[in-house]
């Protein structure tokens, strides 16, 4: 039998498809296997699916071969998940855009890819002054120190600065990467990469060897969105890929905190612009930011025996309540609990993630749930 993750590798060798179609064909079959076998007339029922594409769908799709495409791969590319792998990070899961191959390297901690350990984003400029630096690294080694993991991309300035600050003070990061994983970009941040490899982890959405290339960024900055709890930006300009870190991290529900400057200072004006539309204040007293990031709800397995006893099933929401009846004490296959719903399968993961941190629900290896 080939495994669902062939089926989500496959779908991303046919051109015209991306990780936002990918997703609506999951939410629509239930399964990419039942949509790799799915005819055209059924496949134009997915929102986005136009005639030319579906034409392509129909050429390349005969051509390929899901189990040996993927035996392949992984020959080619030893480390890297899928939405259906159960180590695929959960809160990047919940994404209406996660990447269908997720490649990485360095150190897995699952409890980081289970949303159980918090982690937030840090970014800005590629040249930050000496007041975005101090503050990007006075606030990288607290989070670290706290427990926090810290997630960037790596670039000149703001990421370069976060990373070495939270290995520094003892702590894990994340960096999230435009190129393969096996390409350092730049190529001055060598000696981090190489630090990065044994206190966290690089990760990113294109196979080995991919050079750099400058459309690979922007969308990249989603990934460090979808990965974190939060999103600091430190310091960012009108134009900065950090800005559209925030807009990726609104979309997300993800909270968004951004360094005040001066209001004639050029690198402060993207920070101030994000203040002026909503983002929270990073103000002097980082016990304040802490408390705050710390408040954000984690995925922490709570015991169920610490549910309160008058927490009964009327009381949950509908789309809770009907996740809820298609469970039982035996568990169950997240494929088989998305066709016992009939909901989509983001809204039965994210109905899971909260009914997991209710007490409710346990989630077994393999992406299974049983009722706790």
């Amino acid at each position: 039998m080939v495994e669902e993750g062939a089926y989500w590798l496959a779908w991303t060798q046919i051109s015209g498809i991306g990780p936002v179609l990918l997703r609506r064909m999951e939410q629509h079959f239930g399964t990419l296997a039942t949509a790799w076998n799915a005819t055209k007339v059924q496949l134009g029922e997915v929102e986005g699916l136009g005639f030319q594409t579906l034409e392509k769908v129909v050429q390349q799709r005969s051509r390929l071969h899901p189990e040996q495409l993927f035996t392949k791969h992984q020959q080619e590319n030893p480390n890297f998940w899928t939405p259906a792998d159960a180590d695929y990070p959960r809160l990047l899961l919940e994404t209406p855009s996660p990447p269908p191959i997720l490649y990485y390297r360095g150190e897995v901690e699952l409890q980081e890819n289970l949303g159980q350990k918090p982690m937030v984003g840090i970014v800005g400029t590629r040249q930050p002054s000496e007041y975005g630096i101090r503050w990007t690294r006075q606030i990288s080694t607290a989070l670290a120190k706290n427990g926090f993991t810290v997630v960037s991309g790596m670039a000149e300035g703001i990421d370069t600065e976060s990373h070495i600050a939270a290995m520094k003070a003892g702590g894990r990061t994340i960096a999230v990467l435009g190129t393969g994983v096996d390409v350092i970009y730049p190529h001055k941040n060598r000696d981090l990469y190489k630090q990065i490899l044994t206190a966290g982890l690089v990760v990113s959405e294109y196979p080995t060897k991919t050079p750099p290339n400058r459309t690979h960024f922007p969308r990249r900055n989603r990934i460090i969105a979808g990965l974190s709890r939060a999103i600091l930006v430190m310091e960012a300009p009108i134009k900065s890929g950090a800005l559209i870190t925030a807009t990726y991290a609104n979309e997300f529900g993800r909270d968004v905190y951004a360094l005040p400057g001066r209001l004639d200072d050029y690198p402060s004006q993207g920070c101030l612009k994000l203040l002026s539309q909503g983002a929270s204040f990073i103000l002097k007293e980082l016990d304040e930011l802490l408390t705050m990031l710390g408040a954000i709800p984690q995925i922490d397995g709570i015991e169920a025996s610490t549910v309160p006893e008058q927490l009964s099933l009327p009381t949950l929401s509908p789309e809770l309540q009907r996740v809820m009846e298609g469970l039982t004490s035996d568990p169950l296959p997240f494929d088989f609990i998305v066709q016992q719903t009939g909901m989509a399968a983001g809204s039965v993961s994210s109905a899971l993630l909260q009914l997991e941190l209710m007490g409710l629900v346990s989630q077994l290896p393999g992406m299974r749930y049983q009722k706790s």
